[in-house]
């Protein structure tokens, strides 16, 4: 398609006839009215906040910069109406999303800004409800409870939701982490939020100082002390949290048998993925022998290590089965299995024992919607030929992932659902906790550090250490305050053998559960009540 040009005067459209299609030129013209309705300025700040936000996540990592652009987001819907904000807040979804999410144009271009844009859709009732609580007094608190209540629905619609980017997996490392403990993601989001409110807040009162000039310059000292008390009261008490570190020593080993080359056609060579990860396992059972390495008391496969059913694989079972004897502990091996009816996959994480081989097992309760399993497959398999690549849905698991693994309880999750806080909460009532994955496809890309990120923020949340088993990388064992005990490279194959802690006790994110998510939710839902009602009563009163 031709560039088309889209100059400023009234008159250009019929010059410039030729470049905007019949049918076009209404739907142009009408996003840029309603951008100028909002102010050039506020729709280019819309932009800046969300590549602002952007390069607070990894791989950039810039996490500081998640406050400022929550505070720029805010500063150009304060003082907009909600029909206006909602055009503003689509713009920095749209800024922040594209670039966070790049890692998806590996499955293709259109899939990536198709779900980017959608992402960003959400970003529309955010944006018209900051417009309407900034107008209340106390306003940073309430916009951050409206960002708690995007990220949860987000989370949960369509199709169960797609969590990913939330504010809380910028911050994993910072000062704010380890309120995670406290009240999980929802409350690290609200005081991410809140920062950036407050941030927003002294802004505000310095631009207005500078549009008035007969307001006195003292004036300006009860807003940034409000600002500055808040800035070190949330981070102080962030800083004085504890850290949960003590537990019953366990040696883990956590296996990244790597694939043969990249692109979505490596699941085509299957035999040759599972055969990396059984000649690892061969390799670290010699070196123990050894006498190298110490011996570990379980082991762990990540998601897809075989991708040929071993129930019906002979020679897939042999080789499993070998290697797991030669290492002598359980083995947990990510494998696809079959359903019995032959019409769906199980993408499983099954506890193999050297003695009495495939056990207990854990099936994926969430499978990636378009990735997975195809909603609407019928009329999507005729559209889209690239679904072709997914002949049959995967099934969704029942029941959640705590088996028994040797010597402890371990909580399983596979792949993405590590971002979600009910998968991972369930299993949280395992001794440590597992995130089976497979990456080959985005690797060297974005998603892969965004997840290690979230199982970080996870471990704080749990107070468990997290082991990470990825077929290509990024493989990871994280301890329960979040500290990196080990980190792998991409695409390599490697082994990493650790002694971490195994812990029993619940934090009070666990006991709390999703109660935060609820209330710092309602709290928005309750102020955007609020404001609507005082603005009523004003408008009653003139």
């Amino acid at each position: 398609m031709a560039q088309e040009t889209l100059p400023d005067s009234p008159a250009a459209p019929e010059a410039a006839g030729a470049a905007v299609r019949p049918g076009r030129r209404d739907r142009v013209s009408g996003a840029l009215r309603t951008a100028g309705r909002a102010g050039w300025t506020r729709t280019l700040a819309a932009v800046a906040a969300g590549l602002i936000m952007w390069l607070a996540f990894p791989p950039i990592d810039w996490w500081p910069l998640t406050p400022v652009g929550v505070a720029v987001f805010t500063l150009a819907l304060r003082g907009l109406r909600p029909r206006t904000a909602c055009w503003v807040g689509f713009v920095a979804g749209a800024a922040f999303f594209l670039p966070v999410l790049t890692g998806i144009a590996k499955i293709g271009p259109d899939g990536w800004i198709i779900l980017s844009l959608v992402q960003a859709l959400y970003f529309i009732p955010l944006g018209a409800g900051v417009a309407v609580v900034t107008r209340l007094p106390g306003w940073p608190v309430w916009t951050a409870a409206l960002w708690v209540g995007e990220e949860m629905l987000r989370g949960h619609v369509p199709f169960g939701g797609f969590p990913w980017a939330r504010l809380a997996f910028s911050q994993t490392a910072t000062p704010l982490t380890h309120y995670a403990s406290v009240g999980g993601a929802p409350l690290v989001t609200f005081l991410t939020a809140l920062i950036g409110g407050m941030l927003a807040y002294g802004a505000a009162a310095v631009l207005q100082r500078g549009e008035d000039a007969d307001q006195p310059a003292k004036a300006l000292v009860r807003p940034l002390a409000i600002m500055l008390g808040g800035l070190v009261a949330v981070v102080g008490a962030g800083i004085a949290i504890p850290a949960p570190t003590a537990g019953r020593p366990i040696t883990v080993a956590v296996v990244q048998g790597n694939v043969p080359r990249l692109g979505l056609d490596f699941l085509g060579q299957r035999k040759a993925v599972l055969d990396n990860h059984v000649k690892e396992t061969h390799k670290l059972a010699e070196e123990i022998r050894a006498g190298k390495v110490a011996r570990p008391q379980l082991v762990i496969w990540p998601e897809n290590a075989s991708d040929l059913d071993p129930y019906a694989e002979p020679d897939a079972y042999t080789a499993i089965d070998g290697a797991v004897r030669d290492i002598g502990v359980p083995v947990l091996v990510g494998a696809l299995v079959d359903t019995p009816d032959g019409k769906h996959v199980e993408n499983r994480g099954i506890v193999w024992d050297p003695r009495t081989g495939p056990g207990n097992y854990y099936v994926k309760r969430h499978p990636v919607p378009f990735g997975e399993y195809l909603p609407f497959r019928e009329i999507l398999t005729k559209l889209i030929k690239r679904f072709d690549r997914i002949p049959r849905d995967f099934a969704k698991g029942k029941r959640s992932g705590v088996m028994r693994l040797g010597p402890v309880n371990i909580g399983d999750v596979i792949c993405f659902e590590v971002a979600y806080d009910k998968e991972v909460r369930d299993v949280a009532k395992g001794d440590i906790m597992v995130v089976q994955t497979n990456n080959a496809t985005y690797g060297k890309t974005s998603l892969p550090p965004q997840q290690i990120a979230m199982s970080r923020l996870r471990a704080v949340e749990h107070g468990r250490t997290v082991l990470v088993a990825a077929t290509s990388g990024i493989s990871a064992i994280v301890a329960p305050d979040g500290r990196m005990i080990y980190r792998s490279k991409e695409f390599v194959p490697d082994v990493a053998v650790a002694s971490v802690p195994a812990r029993t006790s619940t934090t009070l994110a666990d006991r709390l559960g999703a109660g935060p998510d609820w209330a710092l939710t309602l709290l928005g839902v309750a102020a955007i009540g609020a404001a609507v009602w005082t603005a009523r009563r004003k408008n009653e009163g003139k």
